[in-house]
C-alpha cells in the first residue's frame, strides 16, 4: 500500500489528567519500530499481513515508509534481501508469527550465505500467554538463531526501537547477513511514555566497519603483485558489497591484472575491457604465480581451494576473519573491506620505478588466445537456428538485448548456468543471482526490490520454469505496483539440472524421477494477471519478442520453449553428479 501523511499526533497520543494536568505522551511499540527502521534509512517494507504486526504499519504510514505487501512471506524475505545488495542500505521484511515467520525462513537463510544485510521482524503472541498455546505460537528465536547473525525477543515496549537499531547493527559485524527480531503482540500494540523509550539516532548507534586491514600486509601484497609476471584476481561479491568496484578498476589496470569476476562482483569491469576475462579461468588458476581472492570463500564454487594451483601464491581478501584461510591454507591473508585494502594496495604500488605492468602484457594476451578458442567453440550454439531452441541461442539473444540500463537476474537451474557464460552485465550492480544457497524462486522478489529501489532501470530477469513456478504468484505484485520488467522463461518442462544428474547416476529408464514439470503456458498466465505474455518457438522470434516486451510498458513474460535435451557444462561437470 502506498504510504500517507500522518501527524505527530498520530505518533503520539497526549491526553488529560482529571481534565487539567497533561498526561505524559505516549507511543506505541508498532510506531518505535517505524521509527527505528526510519533511523536505518529504510525507506520500504515487505510484507504479507497478519494480526500480530499491523501496528508496525501504522507506524510506517506515519513515517512515511512505503509497504509493500505481497502474497507469500519467502517473497517479502527474498526482497528484503535484495533491497539491500541494489540499494546498499538494510533490507527488511514485516511477517506474523507461526507460518508467517516460517515461511520467510528460506529468504533468510539465502541472505545468510549471500552475505545480504537484513532484517527480518516476526509477529508473537502475547507474552502474557507466553508457553499457553496462542495463535501461532513458536519458538522463532531458538529457529532463527542458527541462520541470522542476531535473534532476539522484545521483552519490554520501551525497548523496541533500540533492539531493532541492535539487530542492526550486528547485521555488519564482520559480513554482513540477516538478523531476526520477534515482537510479542502485547509489546507491540502497548504504548508507553515518549521519554522513557530509547529511540536511537540516525548515525549515531553504529560505527563505520571500513578498514585497510594490516598496513604490512598491505605493502606485502604490494611487492606479490609488482614482482608477479602471472598474476590472476578474482573479484567477488563482496566487492559490490563494500562498493568497491572503482578501487578494483584502477588496480586492475595499473598493474596490468587480469580480472575474473563472480556473484555480485559481475560487472565490475565492461566487457570488452582488455582486463575483463571469462572463460579462461581455469586456465589462469593453473598457470598463475599469484592469485589474488577477494571476497569469495574457497567453497564448493571454488573447488574448496582445489582449483588453485598448488604452486601459486595464494593471497585471499575478506570482510571475515572466518572466512581467511577456511578448506586452503593461504600464503597471505587480508581482513577488511575490499575497497579501502584495494585502494590501499594500488596506492602502495605507486611510485615504483617498474611496476611490472609492461612486462604483463605477454600474460594477458596468453589468456585472450584463450578465451578467444572458447567463445569460437561455443559461437555457432549461440548462433543456432534449431528448434527446440538451443539454451545458448537464447541466452545470446539476451545478453545482445541488455543495453547500459539493464539490471538481470537469474533465476533458476540449469539455464542460468548457461546464461553465466554468456551474459555479461555493463556496469557494476546490474547482475543479482541466488548466491552460494543455490535458491531458486528468488527472480520475481529480486525484480520486484530492483525495480522498486531503481525504478530508472530496465530490469531483465531469466527464469527456469521450475523456479518461477516457486513464487510466481507475486508477478500480479509487480502489476498491481506498476513495476514494469521485462521476463523471459526459458521453459523445457523439467527441473532440467536435477533430471541430468538422474540420468548420469541412475540411467535414462529412471531420468524423469519428480522431476518432469506440465508444458505450461507461461505467456498465458502473464495475461491473465494484466501483464504482457508471449510464446516463442522460432529462434528468430526471440530478439522482436524482448524488444515488444520493453515497449509493452508492462510486467511481461516470452515463454520460450527450449530443447529439453541439451545441458549446460556447468550441470555435466558437477561433482555431485558423478
Amino acid at each position: 500500500m502506498a504510504p500517507t501523511t500522518g501527524t505527530a499526533a498520530d505518533t503520539a497520543t497526549k491526553a488529560t489528567t482529571n481534565g487539567s494536568e497533561p498526561a505524559p505522551e505516549l507511543i506505541s511499540g508498532g510506531h518505535l519500530v517505524a521509527k527505528a527502521l526510519k533511523a536505518e534509512g529504510v525507506d520500504t517494507i515487505f510484507t504479507l499481513c497478519g494480526g500480530h504486526i499491523i501496528d508496525i504499519y501504522d507506524g510506517c504510514v506515519d513515517e512515511g515508509i512505503e509497504v509493500i505487501d505481497v502474497r507469500h512471506e519467502q517473497v517479502a524475505a527474498h526482497a528484503a534481501d535484495g533491497y539491500a545488495r541494489i540499494t546498499g542500505r538494510t533490507g527488511c521484511a514485516v511477517v506474523t508469527a507461526g507460518p508467517g515467520t516460517t515461511d520467510a525462513v528460506t529468504g533468510v537463510a539465502n541472505a545468510l550465505r549471500a552475505e545480504s544485510p537484513m532484517l527480518l521482524i516476526g509477529g508473537q503472541g502475547a507474552l502474557t500467554q507466553h508457553k499457553m498455546g496462542s495463535l501461532q505460537d513458536l519458538p522463532h528465536v531458538d529457529m532463527m538463531a542458527p541462520i541470522t547473525k542476531f535473534s532476539a525477543t522484545v521483552p519490554d515496549t520501551a525497548r523496541v526501537a533500540d533492539l531493532v537499531s541492535m539487530a542492526f547493527r550486528e547485521c555488519y559485524h564482520g559480513a554482513p547477513g540477516p538478523s531476526f527480531l520477534e515482537i510479542p503482540r502485547d509489546v507491540l500494540d502497548a504504548k508507553v511514555p515518549v521519554d522513557k523509550a530509547r529511540v536511537p539516532s540516525a548515525g549515531r548507534y553504529r560505527a563505520s566497519t571500513r578498514n585497510a586491514g594490516d598496513p604490512a600486509d598491505i605493502e606485502k601484497l604490494a611487492d606479490l603483485l609488482v614482482h608477479s609476471k602471472k598474476p590472476a584476481i578474482l573479484l567477488g561479491s563482496q566487492v559490490w558489497t563494500t562498493r568497491a568496484t572503482v578501487p578494483a578498476a584502477e588496480l586492475v589496470r595499473g598493474l596490468n591484472i587480469p580480472a575474473y569476476m563472480n556473484g555480485a562482483g559481475r560487472g565490475t569491469l565492461p566487457p570488452g575491457d582488455p582486463h575483463h576475462f571469462q572463460l579462461s579461468r581455469r586456465y589462469a588458476f593453473d598457470n598463475a604465480d599469484v592469485i589474488v581472492i577477494v571476497g569469495t570463500p574457497f567453497d564448493f564454487r571454488m573447488g574448496y581451494g582445489k582449483r588453485l594451483s598448488p604452486d601459486a601464491t595464494v593471497v585471499q581478501i575478506d570482510l571475515d576473519y572466518r572466512t581467511v584461510g577456511k578448506n586452503r591454507d593461504v600464503d597471505l591473508g587480508i581482513v577488511g573491506d575490499a575497497g579501502q585494502v584495494l585502494a590501499a594496495v594500488a596506492d602502495a604500488a605507486t611510485g615504483r620505478v617498474d611496476n611490472g605492468a609492461v612486462a604483463r602484457k605477454v600474460w594477458l594476451e596468453e589468456l585472450q588466445g584463450v578465451e578467444a578458442k572458447a567463445k569460437q567453440k561455443r559461437l555457432p550454439f549461440q548462433h543456432s537456428d534449431a528448434s527446440p531452441i538451443h539454451p545458448y541461442r537464447l541466452v545470446h539473444e539476451i545478453n545482445e538485448f541488455l543495453t547500459e540500463d539493464s539490471l538481470y537476474i537469474g533465476d533458476g537451474g540449469d539455464i542460468v548456468t548457461f546464461s553465466g557464460q554468456v551474459v555479461q552485465p555493463k556496469a557494476p550492480g546490474h547482475w543479482m543471482d541466488p548466491g552460494p544457497l543455490g535458491t531458486l524462486g528468488v527472480g520475481i522478489p529480486f525484480v520486484l526490490a530492483a525495480k522498486h529501489a531503481r525504478p530508472e532501470k530496465e530490469v531483465v530477469a531469466l527464469f527456469g520454469d521450475g523456479a518461477f513456478s516457486l513464487t510466481g504468484w507475486d508477478f500480479e505484485t509487480l502489476v498491481r505496483f506498476d513495476l514494469p520488467f521485462v521476463g523471459i522463461v526459458g521453459n523445457n518442462s523439467s527441473m532440467n539440472q536435477i533430471r541430468y544428474g538422474q540420468a548420469a547416476k541412475y540411467g535414462l529408464a529412471r531420468e524423469r524421477v519428480g522431476n518432469t514439470l506440465g508444458d505450461v503456458p507461461y505467456d498465458e498466465f502473464a495475461r491473465m494477471l494484466g501483464g504482457h505474455g508471449e510464446a516463442v518457438r522460432d529462434p528468430a522470434d526471440i530478439g522482436p519478442a524482448l524488444l515488444r516486451a520493453r515497449e509493452s510498458g508492462k510486467p511481461s513474460l516470452i515463454n520460450v520453449w527450449i530443447d529439453p535435451d541439451v545441458y549446460a557444462p556447468g550441470t555435466m561437470n558437477q561433482t555431485m553428479y558423478k
